[in-house]
Order: structure tokens, then C-alpha cells, then sequence
């Protein structure tokens, strides 16, 4: 040993010179010595525990309203080297009101306290680091303002060189296992922390001090307003802190910096106020985050109204919370999102190609305050193809959350045929056709659906086919403009071709988009209707029963709209004023039509119609209530009309041996009846009830065949094939297949008859004609009524019975009524 120190001391003899082998000497020393009064230090402390505990108990509970209890202290020195550790358990701090309200500020298992080693020396307690472990920190503010921080208010002094008190200069703070909670309950506010682990470094300069904090621990609960619920409940929390204290401005600057948060990685920035103030600001950016997990960060209140959407892709997406620890109200919150190239899922349907700027405060109107009332979100830019439809809102809201109003403008141009998205092709099938959409809204959202809408905007389509399945009903080249204008609907320049038939319509709609989601059986369709020729057989469908569609048991077709116009088109009224020139329905052909109609779900109702035919008018009223074999009521009132051309458009009212060809004449009648019609607009055979009374002027009856088969035999010699009728009038009972003649009389050319009984279009025919058998010729030069009236029956009457044979044929015998 003594060998190898004298070969170092001749080493650093012969190598260093004189003045640094002083030097060298020199720090040797001064290590020897700290190293000496370090050990002496520790002696000090070890024997000394009770004095120094109770310096450093007093040196904290100087700066403090409240009290500070340590329960135990330990030193350890290498670890703090070359300060002077301290171990602290069962460190309880509380204010001065701690027995009114039971909070304790705070309760640590451990705290490290590293003290300075030169300020003990001298007698004083400086600390330089403290490490908590295992500890509770309670925040409390009661309902009156008061808060437990008020520990930390400053006392008074008249000594300003006294220096020392208070907590003085912390250069490192540590917290392991720490749960942090501040409970305002005058603002409603409570902030919930778990530390796993804090690291601060702590420099000061002439303004105040700057920290690097990192930090590890989760987010319990972080409520601005505890009745709306928190913010980040139950996340993660990992990052770092660079903060600045500026003394003077009495702010807590957090610099731009990474946190994760719930695992999602985040940009924060904040200011938050200390001391007399309590502002803070907040801001929260994420370029790469799904919305459904953005939402999730929010509170319920406006987590719930957000998660109604979604998008599929990440986006990019900020958030800034202005407000005031010690405000009731809630703070500002104003996020802002870029959505590009995204599919956006809606309660009403996809969006794909997704592309807008949205926005979200809950301060829309500046001078109010902070809440749901006051919520909006609002797109710019918003474009995307929604059911294989483009469209471009250039603005759109959605405004109060507590009672949502949504609001923007709308356009879009696409093909009829890609329709399919929104109406089913087995409702109505589009196979041509351009449209183009160009509106503002603004409606309720009740229940994810939008209700009491207000519309203004033009809807145009052009050339378009469709077929309304339910009633087999094809339509070709139709046109219109719909403009919707706040509650109505009006209709204009409809150019509708079906088969032959060409309508030019116009109308409008009352309340239209109100009823069409609220009450679609109260709507009414008020028509102008006007064609130069309209084929009505080609519109029976409307007449009969529908064809049950399937889009009452297709389910989750979200944006899908079959099933609300399929209850349109079987609710809804129409209220038509039709004005047609040429009219037709099978056999049967008008012109000059004119009726005011109106078709319900349970039929049709015809007022004041009228029409010119066969050379005459008809004036009709009636009814037509619809089910597989639809029930007509009929009031009509026909005027000289040619009764062979009438007989044939009506299929000569389903009678078997009286043909139209059998009739000449010009024919007046008045008519209440009622009947049915087939799903193929057919008269049901025999299903006629109701009253007939008609009249004939220059009436001829030729070729028929009752007659011809008995005249034949009994008048041989007059012309029974041509007989000419002179004014000839009835009164019929139409029963079914039965129609009861009352007694009529029946002057003619070749004959005079009485006749009265039944005629059936099937079984049961009885007819009892008494003819006198004098020539009616004999009295042609008789102009007095009265002597008309004796000649008539003078002479042989023969008393004549038609009825049913065995074969099902109408026979005529002899054997009147007055026989029986």
C-alpha cells in the first residue's frame, strides 16, 4: 500500500504542475470535508429526529390556515444526496374548518421530503423535493364558496426580511398512487384523478417558474357541470406537461403537447387560472380519431345527440372548452371536424363520398349561456351520394339539442331510375326520367325522424316513366315542377301520358309536408285536371282493390321511404276539377266532360259532373266505394240522347235479348242507382239496385225478337220488325237480375200496349202485356186525347203473359193478369 501511494505521489509530481497539484489538493479537501459534514449531518438528524421533524412540521404549517401532522419521520440520505432526505408517513393536511365539513385535503401513506443541506446548517428548513405516495388529495368547495384550499392563503407579515415560511422554491415534485379529487359543489363541478405516476421538474425565473411534468394515470371523472354528466369518464391519461406560471398574469400556460387519452393520441394546449382568477382554456386536437370514439370523450348529454351519427373513417377533429372553474354554468364547447372521402351512417340512411366541415358549440347565440337550448351542429360544404343520389348542402344545422330543429339547403341532380334507394320497385317502378332538387328545409327531429317540415324550393322532373305496381297503372314522358312554398305543396305544368291518354295537371297541397309525416290520411291533393282525350279504362285500377306490396315486411331499411308513400297513396285525398274534351270508357265516348271528383282511401265521390253524348247530356253524381268488387252509387239525370248509342257504350245494360241495334230513338231519363264494378272496370252482371225513369220521343223498336216471334203469327199484316213509338214513357225497379216494369203504356205503329210486370236478366221473368188488337193506323187522323183514350181499346184485347220456359227462353202465351 505505502508502495503504490509513493509511486502515485511521484506520478503526479512528475506530471502536474506545481499550482494544479495545489488545486487538486484543494477540492480534496473541500470533498473530505462535505463528505465529513454530511456523516455529521446525518449524526445530527439520527440523534435529532423529534427537533427536525418538528422544524419541518413547523416550516409547513407556517404557510398554512389549517394544520399539518406528520406521524412519522425517517432520514435517508443516499437517496437525496447531497440534500438530506426525509421519509414522512401518515401525513394528514386540513383547514381550519375541517370539523364543519369533514374534507380532508390531504392524506399521504409517504411523502419524501429532500431538504437543503446548507439551509440546515444554518438552522433553516428549505425544501427542495417532495415525493407523495399512496395519497388521497381532496379539492372541497361547499355550497357557499367556501374551499378547503383556503389552507394556502397567505398570512400577513410586517417582517419582509424575515424570508423563509410557506413552501418554499420546490425544484422536483413526484406523485406515485395518487387519486386527486375537486368537488365544487356551489358550480356543480367535479374532477376526479388517478396519478400512477407524476414527474415535475420545476425552474423558477424573475416572472414566475416553468415545469416539465410527465405524467401516467386514468380520468374518473371530469364534470363541468355534474348534472350533464363527465367529460373522458373512466380514460387513460398519458403524456407530458410543459407548463409556464406567469406571477403577474396569475395563469397556468400549458404548451401545445401530446397526451393520449383512452388510448387515443392527442394534441393539448391549455391556460388555466390560479388565484384570483379561475378562467380556463382548453384546446383538444386529433388528426387521426373515429367519431364514435371522439363522442365517447364528450358528456352523455352530447355524447347521446352525436352517437344518432357516424363515420366510418378517421378524422381530423378539434376541441376547445372555454369557461370558469367557478361558474355554475357549463363551459363554451366548440368542436370542429374535417370529414373527407367518409361514409357517414344517419338513423335516415348511409351517406357515401362524404365530405363537410361540422361544427359543434353549445353557445350558438353569444348572449346566452352554455347549454343543450343553446347547442347547434352545423355541416358547410356537405356533399356526398345518398341511396346512389349526389347531392350539396351548402349549409346545414341542427339547432337546440334539448328540442333539435334541423335547417339547410339542398340540391341534387341524378336519374329517375336510381330512385330505387328510397322507393321500392314493387310500389313504384321508374324506368326514365331526369330530376333535379333544389330546396330549403327546416323541420323538428322527433324520435330520429323529422316532423312539422318546412320546405321552400323546386322540385323538377322530366321525361320520367313509372309504373304504380299496386294497380298496374304505367304512366310514360311525365313532367313536373313541384314547389314547395313554407306549408304547401304546389303543382304545376304535369304532362302525364298513360296508353292514349294525355292529362295536363296542376294543384296543390295544403299543409303537405306536416300532414305527410304526422297525419297522411288528412291530406288532399287539390287537382286541376285537363286532357284532350283520357281513356279512363286505362285509370280503373285506381278503382279497384291494391296489390299488397312487400314493403311491410322488409325490415332496418334505413332512408328507405316505401313504406311511408305506400300509406300516402292508400290515405291521402284528391280533390280533382276534371275537364276532359274527348272521354272514353270501353263502348262508352263523351265530350266536353267537366266533374269535380274526390277519391279517399274507401272510394270515389263524383259532384256535378257533366258530359255531352250521343247527342245529348248527362249529369252525373255518384259514388264508388272500393274493395275487390268496388260498390258504385249512381244519381244521374240524361237528356236526349241517342238511345241506340247509349245502349251500346253501356253494354245495353247486361240485357240479353234487347240489343243497342234494336233501339231507335232519342232517350231522357232520370236514374238512382247503384251497382258494382270488377277490378277490370267492368259492370258486375245483375248487380244493379235502384229507381229508372225514362222517357222516349221517336222511339223505334226493330228486330226484336219477343215481339217478332209473336207478330209474326198474330199481325201478320203490319210491320211488327219496325215499330215506331210515340212518346213513350216508364217508371223501372232495378233489383239485381230483376227489373219491375210499372204499368206503361205503349202507343206505336203497330200496336198499343199495356204492360206490367218483371223482367229478369236470369230466372224469373213475368210480363203482362195486354194488346188491343185494333189497328192504331184507324185512329191516325184523332187528334182528341180524349176519344184517342176510348177508341183504344175497343175491339178484341188479347191478354198476353212472357215468361220463363223450361229451356231458360222468354215465351209469350196467352193469359193475362186479370186471368190469374
Amino acid at each position: 500500500m505505502k508502495h503504490n501511494y509513493t509511486k502515485a505521489k511521484n506520478y503526479w509530481s512528475l506530471h502536474l504542475p506545481r499550482w494544479a497539484r495545489i488545486i487538486f489538493r484543494g477540492i480534496f479537501a473541500i470533498i473530505l470535508l462535505i463528505i465529513f459534514a454530511y456523516i455529521g449531518l446525518a449524526w445530527y438528524i439520527n440523534t435529532h429526529k423529534k427537533e427536525v421533524l418538528a422544524s419541518v412540521t413547523a416550516s409547513l404549517n407556517d404557510g398554512i390556515t389549517g394544520s399539518l401532522t406528520i406521524g412519522k419521520m425517517e432520514t435517508t440520505f443516499l437517496e437525496g444526496f447531497p440534500r438530506v432526505s426525509l421519509r414522512l408517513e401518515n401525513v394528514v393536511l386540513r383547514d381550519s374548518l375541517y370539523p364543519t365539513h369533514n374534507r380532508t385535503l390531504l392524506t399521504a401513506g409517504r411523502a419524501e421530503v429532500a431538504i437543503n443541506t446548507l439551509a440546515l446548517v444554518r438552522g433553516a428548513i428549505e425544501i427542495k423535493k417532495i415525493a407523495i405516495s399512496n395519497a388521497v388529495i381532496d379539492l372541497f368547495t361547499d355550497v357557499n364558496g367556501y374551499s378547503n384550499t383556503a389552507i394556502f392563503a397567505k398570512k400577513k407579515t410586517t417582517d419582509k426580511s424575515s424570508g423563509g415560511g410557506g413552501f418554499p422554491e420546490l425544484r422536483k415534485l413526484t406523485l406515485d398512487n395518487v387519486s386527486f379529487t375537486a368537488d365544487n359543489k356551489k358550480t356543480n363541478k367535479l374532477y376526479k384523478f388517478k396519478v400512477n405516476d407524476l414527474d415535475a421538474t420545476i425552474d423558477y425565473n424573475s416572472d414566475g417558474w416553468e415545469a416539465g411534468v410527465d405524467l401516467e394515470g386514468s380520468a374518473q371523472r371530469m364534470a363541468f357541470n355534474t348534472k350533464r354528466g363527465s367529460f373522458i369518464k373512466d380514460k387513460s391519461l398519458d403524456g407530458r406537461f410543459d407548463i409556464i406560471y406567469n406571477e403577474d398574469e396569475g395563469f397556468l400556460t400549458f404548451e401545445k403537447n401530446r397526451l393520449d387519452i383512452g388510448g387515443e393520441r392527442f394534441q393539448i394546449a391549455a391556460k388555466l387560472g390560479v388565484g384570483e382568477s379561475s378562467k380556463f382554456t382548453i384546446n383538444i386536437e386529433n388528426n387521426d380519431i373515429l367519431w364514435s370514439k371522439a363522442a365517447k370523450l364528450l358528456s352523455p348529454n352530447i355524447t347521446e345527440k352525436l352517437m344518432m351519427f357516424d363515420l366510418v373513417q378517421p378524422i381530423a377533429v378539434t376541441c376547445d372548452l372555454v369557461g370558469d372553474f367557478n361558474s355554475a354554468g357549463d363551459p363554451l364547447i366548440y368542436v370542429t371536424a374535417q370529414i373527407k372521402d367518409n361514409v357517414l351512417t344517419t338513423p335516415g340512411g348511409d351517406v357515401t363520398n362524404c365530405n363537410f366541415t361540422g361544427v359543434f358549440n353549445n353557445q350558438n347565440d353569444r348572449k346566452q349561456e352554455c347549454t343543450d337550448a343553446n347547442s347547434a351542429i352545423i355541416l358547410t360544404n356537405f356533399s356526398g351520394t345518398y341511396a346512389n343520389l349526389p347531392f350539396v348542402m351548402k349549409k346545414a344545422s341542427i339547432l337546440n339539442l334539448d328540442n333539435p330543429i334541423a335547417l339547410g339547403d339542398f340540391t341534387s341532380n341524378f336519374e329517375m331510375k336510381n330512385l330505387i334507394g328510397l322507393v321500392d320497385a314493387d310500389l313504384l317502378k321508374f324506368t326514365n326520367g331526369t330530376a333535379s332538387v333544389k330546396v330549403n328545409f327546416r323541420a323538428d327531429i322527433e324520435n330520429f325522424r323529422l316532423a312539422k317540415p318546412k320546405v321552400f324550393g323546386l322540385v323538377n322532373i322530366k321525361n320520367a316513366n313509372v309504373t304504380y305496381v299496386p294497380r298496374k297503372l304505367d304512366f310514360k314522358d311525365i313532367s313536373v315542377n313541384l314547389n314547395f312554398t313554407r306549408d304547401n305543396l304546389e303543382i304545376s305544368e304535369i304532362i302525364l301520358k298513360s296508353g292514349r291518354s294525355i292529362v295536363n295537371m296542376e294543384g296543390s297541397i295544403k299543409n303537405f309536408l306536416n300532414l305527410y309525416y304526422t297525419d297522411p290520411q288528412k291530406i288532399v291533393l287539390e287537382w286541376k285536371i285537363n286532357s284532350p282525350q283520357l281513356h279512363l279504362g286505362e285509370f280503373m285500377g285506381f278503382l279497384g282493390t291494391r296489390k299488397k306490396t312487400q314493403a311491410a315486411i322488409k325490415k332496418n331499411r334505413k332512408g328507405n321511404f316505401t313504406d311511408d308513400l305506400n300509406l300516402l297513396f292508400e290515405k291521402s285525398n284528391v280533390d280533382m276539377k276534371l275537364r276532359v274534351d274527348k272521354l272514353y270508357y270501353n263502348n262508352f265516348y263523351a265530350t266536353n266532360a267537366k266533374a269535380d271528383v274526390l277519391l279517399t282511401d274507401t272510394g270515389v265521390f263524383i259532384k256535378n259532373a257533366g258530359l255531352n253524348h250521343a247527342g245529348g247530356t248527362l249529369v252525373i253524381n255518384g259514388s264508388l266505394q272500393q274493395s275487390k268488387v268496388s260498390k258504385y252509387s249512381l244519381d244521374a239525370a240524361i237528356n236526349n240522347v241517342d238511345i241506340r248509342k247509349f245502349f251500346y257504350a253501356f253494354d245495353n245494360f247486361g240485357m240479353e235479348s234487347m240489343k243497342s241495334e234494336n233501339l231507335r230513338g232519342f232517350f231522357s231519363s232520370k236514374a238512382n242507382v247503384t251497382g258494382s264494378i270488377n277490378d277490370d272496370g267492368k259492370l258486375v252482371p245483375r248487380s244493379m239496385h235502384g229507381l229508372v225513369n225514362f222517357d222516349i220521343k221517336r222511339g223505334k223498336l226493330l228486330n226484336f225478337d219477343p215481339v217478332t216471334s209473336v207478330g209474326k203469327f198474330a199481325f201478320p199484316l203490319r210491320d211488327v220488325k219496325n215499330i215506331e213509338f210515340y212518346n213513350l214513357k216508364g217508371r223501372l225497379d232495378v233489383q239485381g237480375e230483376k227489373v219491375t216494369i210499372h204499368p206503361m203504356q205503349i202507343n206505336s205503329s203497330v200496336l198499343n200496349m199495356d204492360i206490367e210486370g218483371i223482367y229478369s236478366f236470369g230466372k224469373g221473368t213475368q210480363i203482362y202485356v195486354d194488346v188491343p188488337l185494333r189497328n192504331p193506323k184507324k185512329d191516325k187522323e184523332i187528334t182528341d186525347k180524349d176519344e184517342l183514350a176510348k177508341r183504344r181499346n175497343r175491339g178484341i184485347v188479347l191478354h198476353l203473359k212472357a215468361e220463363d220456359d223450361t229451356d231458360g227462353k222468354v215465351k209469350v202465351k196467352l193469359g193475362g193478369k186479370k186471368e190469374e
